[in-house]
């Protein structure tokens, strides 16, 4: 019996489609299998730490890899080979907006703040304008699952050991008593009101209204307790403002200036702050401060983040400690001049 014309041709092309679909869910199975894998092995970590069994297994079960959340990380930019201009960021970040919620935040918990400002050192302005740039005082925390970005960023492996770390730090949350339902994030793991890593939450978070449970999620006083303790870890210190704005009124020869130090961390943010020195040393080469807000005797670098002829300041070390929160001069730049604007 004859074929209908065009049968062969069509055979062969349904052969080809399924031979490529059959391929395509092998490769998709395989991956499958190679994320629950992981998941074991993250699983044996775990144990290995102390996690109770239950706690890993309401964690992982049903757990699978979020595609999304890898292309969101491979997405990111790499090595920026010029730095964006601070003043458009300022303007983004330091808005009416911002500073509203901030001052309104301030009458709200005035006396809190005032007892938080006497326990950890940090001044309430400080506390809040970390609330306000990383949730605008909690409008949006993320809903990401946790557990399940955290273990697709480990098994990626761009950054697996920090992200390993993170998800065991994760099931120790769990298994002090962090309802699971609570672990909705950014796609990057982090959470609550004050945007906090697993790690960082069980390092740092504060039961701050005496409950029993520090919830960075839903309460205030915990929310700037926690943010306060963590600023008291990286070493704050008390009474020594952030820096200040000045003006550069006569020529500075630049290059003496750079600093000679090599930072492990972040070296880019710190390679563009100059050597310290006093702040009288500073206006002596005429860098004139807009305020008296720094001794004569504070050590401060300069930095001038638009370049030359620009707005510049003097960053004490209390700078370096926003900086220990988010490793970029544009975001610790912006939380001081927030915070400045939310204490006016």
């Amino acid at each position: 019996m004859p074929w209908p014309p065009g049968f062969l041709r069509s055979a062969a092309a349904a052969l080809a489609l399924s031979l490529v679909a059959g391929s395509a869910g092998a490769q998709s199975d395989d991956a499958a299998a190679g994320f629950q894998g992981y998941l074991q092995y993250l699983a044996a970590r775990a144990r290995a730490e102390g996690v109770r069994e239950e706690t890993i297994l309401a964690v992982t079960s049903g757990l699978t890899e979020n595609p999304r959340v890898v292309a969101l990380d491979r997405a990111q930019p790499g090595t920026a080979s010029s730095v964006p201009a601070f003043a458009g960021y300022r303007r983004a970040h330091v808005d009416a907006a911002r500073i509203a919620g901030g001052r309104r935040q301030y009458a709200a918990s005035a006396d809190y703040l005032a007892e938080i400002e006497q326990r950890y050192g940090v001044p309430p302005k400080i506390v809040l304008a970390i609330w306000g740039h990383e949730t605008n005082y909690g409008s949006y925390t993320g809903d990401f699952d946790l557990a399940r970005s955290l273990a697709t960023l480990a098994y990626e492996g761009r950054r697996r050991a920090l992200f390993a770390d993170e998800f065991i730090a994760l099931l120790k949350m769990v298994d002090r008593g962090v309802p699971r339902a609570k672990l909705l994030g950014s796609w990057a793991g982090a959470f609550g009101n004050p945007q906090f890593l697993p790690s960082v939450y069980l390092r740092v978070a504060q039961d701050g209204d005496g409950d029993g449970f520090a919830d960075i999620w839903t309460s205030r006083k915990d929310t700037l307790a926690s943010i306060a303790n963590y600023f008291r870890d990286a070493g704050w210190r008390r009474d020594e403002p952030w820096g200040v704005a000045v003006d550069v009124t006569l020529p500075l020869d630049r290059p003496a200036l750079g600093t000679a130090l090599a930072s492990p961390r972040c070296p880019q943010v710190f390679a563009r702050h100059s050597r310290w020195k006093t702040v009288a040393e500073w206006k002596a080469l005429g860098v004139v401060p807009r305020a008296a807000t720094l001794a004569d005797t504070t050590l401060a670098s300069l930095l001038e983040p638009d370049g030359p002829g620009q707005t510049a300041y003097l960053l004490t070390g209390n700078y370096r400690v926003i900086l220990d929160y988010n490793c970029s001069n544009l975001y610790a730049l912006s939380v001081g001049l927030l915070a400045d604007e939310i204490a006016r």
